[in-house]
């Protein structure tokens, strides 16, 4: 019997516990828009206001948890959309090859917190991630970050 074979996500061969910048994007189960309601206001420059459901409350606080108790772990810049996260994650340690690399652990940490809070599963199978290469890499991504509320009724995930 064959089963089928999930797309490999990961970039093959790299060690995601090292030193550096990610650009991750997690996705809930179905992309269903749970996480926040967005209103983008009118005029020339028009703000969104995001108003965080209960459960993307608690994704905003476990974010918060790990940036306050997760040593070298920093969680530097993240939006929460109505059925998806962004989020620019450095890791800065020495990781000795036992247990899940930190990268994967930050995001496990995320999605177990949640679904365990709320008895239900919230998210969808793993997740996107990009590496970032240069500080023109991780501007560009942290300006998408900063606009992507104001971009959501464009957004692919709508």
């Amino acid at each position: 019997m064959n089963k089928y074979n999930r797309k490999q996500l990961r970039l093959y061969g790299y060690d995601y516990s090292l030193n550096g910048a990610y650009f991750i994007t997690i996705c809930t189960e179905k992309r269903k828009k749970i996480l926040c309601d967005i209103n983008v206001g009118e005029g020339l420059s028009p703000l969104p206001i995001i108003n965080l459901s209960d459960i993307g409350k608690e994704v905003q606080r476990s974010v918060e948890f790990i940036n306050q108790n997760t040593p070298n772990v920093t969680i530097d810049k993240y939006v929460i959309m109505p059925n998806h996260i962004h989020m620019i994650v450095i890791i800065d340690n020495e990781w000795d090859g036992a247990g899940t690399p930190p990268l994967q652990s930050v995001v496990g940490r995320i999605k177990s917190y949640t679904t365990n809070k709320y008895g239900r599963p919230l998210w969808q199978r793993s997740y996107y991630d990009h590496i970032i290469r240069d500080e023109n890499d991780y501007i560009n991504i942290w300006n998408y970050i900063d606009t992507n509320p104001s971009q959501w009724a464009h957004d692919e995930y709508y």
